[in-house]
C-alpha cells in the first residue's frame, strides 16, 4: 500500500482565508440539499501540503445507501486524460518519443484514411481531425483489437485545421502509442512510471483491481451510466480512471512544482512548463460552444479569455488543470502553489454544471492570499 505523500497542515498556516471556503462548504452542502448530485469530494492543498480534504452525501445510493468518505473512489471521467497523457510524457522525457513523431511512426497500421502526417501533438491537442470515433466493449480486455480499430479510425476533417474535443479517440490513440513503443499495457505503464513513484498508489487507479473496487462511488445521470466491474476495470484511457480527491490534489502539486513531488522527481521541469502553455491560441473549441479551451498536451490553461470552463474565471492565467464531464474538475495555480479537485458522482447536463464549477473554483480562488 502506498504511503500519501502530503503532510497536513492548517489552513491558516498556507494562507487561505476561512470565509470563502465556509461558503464553499456551504455551497456543496445545498447542492446535496437540492438533490443535484448524491455525493462529493474536495481536496485542497498548497506548496507541497494538503490544507483540506472532505466527503459529503452518499457513493452509492442503490441498494443500500454507501456514506462517501476519504477513501471513497469517484469516476475521473475526462480527468484520466491526463493521466493518459502523464504516460506519453514520461516517453517524451526518456527520448522514446517526441511530441512531433507521426502517430504512424510507432502505430504503422494508423496511416490508413489519410492519417499517416498526424502528429501525436495534434492528436494531444485536438486538432487532429477524428474526434468523432470510438471503440467497441469488446476491446476493454482485448488490446490487440482495441489498438487494430483505433488504427482504423477514419477523419471528420482535415488534421490541423480546426480544433473540437476528441472526446475518446485522442486518449486511445495516445495509450496504443504507449503499448507499441513500451510492450505493456498503458494503465501499466501509467501506473509504474507516475502514480506509484508519487506514492498515490492507493489513491489513483487507471483500471481499478477487484479488491478495490469496493471503494468505487457508483456514478449517476439523467441516463443510465455503466457501474459494471468490467468498465470499472478497463480503466478507459479517455474517461475510466477512479481517485480519491485528496489524490488528484496532491497529482496537480507536482504539476505545479514543475515535474517533482516529496523529493520524487517524476517529471523535467522544462516538460511541464511546454504540456502545461497554451497549443491552440485563441482557437475557439466546436465541442465546446466555441470558447477558447487553450490546449496544452494533456491539460487546458486558464489564459486571459472572458469565458472559460471549470478554472474559475478569477483564476490566475497560468492556472491549468482538466474536468470530467459533468462532474468534476481539478487544477493548479503555478503561481500561488494551490492544487484544488472538485469530485461529484452525477453529471449534470450544462448551463448549470459549468455555472457550478466557476462558482466553485472561484471560491477557491478568492480563498487564496
Amino acid at each position: 500500500m502506498s504511503h500519501y505523500p502530503l503532510p497536513t497542515a492548517d489552513l491558516g498556516s498556507l494562507g487561505f482565508a476561512a470565509k470563502p471556503l465556509e461558503h464553499l462548504d456551504a455551497l456543496i452542502r445545498s447542492h446535496i440539499a437540492e438533490g443535484r448530485y448524491p455525493g462529493a469530494q474536495i481536496a485542497l492543498a498548497r506548496h507541497g501540503k494538503l490544507a483540506l480534504s472532505r466527503s459529503y452525501g452518499m457513493a452509492r445510493t442503490d441498494g443500500g445507501d454507501v456514506a462517501a468518505s476519504d477513501t471513497s473512489l469517484f469516476l475521473l471521467f475526462s480527468q484520466t486524460k491526463v493521466l493518459t497523457s502523464s504516460a506519453v510524457w514520461t516517453l517524451v522525457d526518456e527520448g522514446k518519443l517526441s511530441f512531433m513523431d507521426k502517430v504512424a511512426d510507432h502505430l504503422p497500421a494508423f496511416a490508413c484514411r489519410g492519417k499517416a502526417d498526424i502528429t501525436l501533438q495534434q492528436v494531444m491537442t485536438h486538432t487532429g481531425g477524428f474526434p468523432g470515433n470510438n471503440v467497441t466493449r469488446a476491446t476493454w480486455t482485448d488490446h490487440a483489437k482495441m489498438r487494430a480499430e483505433v488504427c482504423d479510425f477514419s477523419l471528420d476533417w482535415t488534421p490541423g485545421s480546426r480544433l473540437q474535443y476528441h472526446g475518446q479517440a485522442a486518449h486511445l490513440v495516445q495509450a496504443m502509442v504507449i503499448e507499441a513503443v513500451t510492450g505493456q499495457d498503458y494503465r501499466d505503464v501509467v501506473r509504474s512510471r507516475v502514480i506509484e513513484p508519487l506514492g498515490l498508489g492507493d489513491d489513483i487507479f487507471v483500471g481499478v483491481p477487484a479488491d478495490r473496487q469496493h471503494r468505487c462511488a457508483d456514478t449517476y445521470a439523467p441516463e443510465p451510466r455503466d457501474n459494471s466491474a468490467e468498465f470499472r476495470a478497463a480503466g478507459l484511457p479517455s474517461g475510466g480512471g477512479f481517485a480519491t480527491a485528496r489524490g488528484m490534489a496532491a497529482f496537480y502539486q507536482m504539476l505545479g512544482f514543475g515535474g517533482t513531488l516529496g523529493g520524487v522527481r517524476v517529471f523535467s521541469p522544462r516538460l511541464i512548463a511546454y504540456v502545461s502553455r497554451n497549443h491552440t491560441g485563441e482557437m475557439g473549441d466546436h465541442q465546446m460552444g466555441g470558447i477558447p479551451m487553450h490546449r496544452g498536451l494533456g491539460p487546458h490553461v486558464r489564459g486571459d479569455s472572458d469565458r472559460i470552463r471549470g478554472l474559475g474565471t478569477i483564476g490566475a492565467p497560468v492556472t491549468f488543470g482538466h474536468g470530467g464531464v459533468g462532474s468534476s474538475y481539478s487544477w493548479v495555480d503555478p503561481s500561488s502553489g494551490v492544487s484544488f479537485t472538485y469530485l461529484t458522482n452525477f453529471v449534470y447536463p450544462d448551463p448549470w454544471h459549468s455555472a457550478r464549477l466557476d462558482r466553485i473554483s472561484n471560491l477557491v480562488h478568492a480563498a487564496i492570499d
